[in-house]
């Protein structure tokens, strides 16, 4: 068993890693946080396997960017709706 053995079980275990940040819908500077803080993984480590996993599945990657850009956007309007509701039943307000 050689440095190159333990190697690929470390990427591994990075790719492992990366693919539960996603089953929680992290984006990529998200996941090297959480993999620097939790996994000791260096951030650089990180992003160089998440772009590899991305040159591997292109389609699921672009796929994945819509759908997180998209609920933001989901996020972002369910903000300013509760903005709306809370604003509008302010101390002194007579619409609630």
């Amino acid at each position: 068993m050689g440095s190159s053995d333990s190697s690929a079980q470390y990427i591994h275990m990075v790719q492992n890693m990366i693919e539960r940040c996603i089953i929680f819908n992290m984006s990529r500077e998200e996941c090297m946080e959480a993999l620097a803080k939790h996994g000791n993984i260096k951030p650089v480590i990180t992003s160089t396997v998440w772009k590899e996993l991305e040159k591997e599945n292109r389609e699921f990657f672009e796929e994945y960017k819509m759908k997180r850009e998209s609920g933001r956007r989901k996020d972002s309007e369910m903000d300013r709706k509760s903005d709306d509701i809370f604003d509008s039943c302010s101390p002194g307000s007579r619409r609630c």
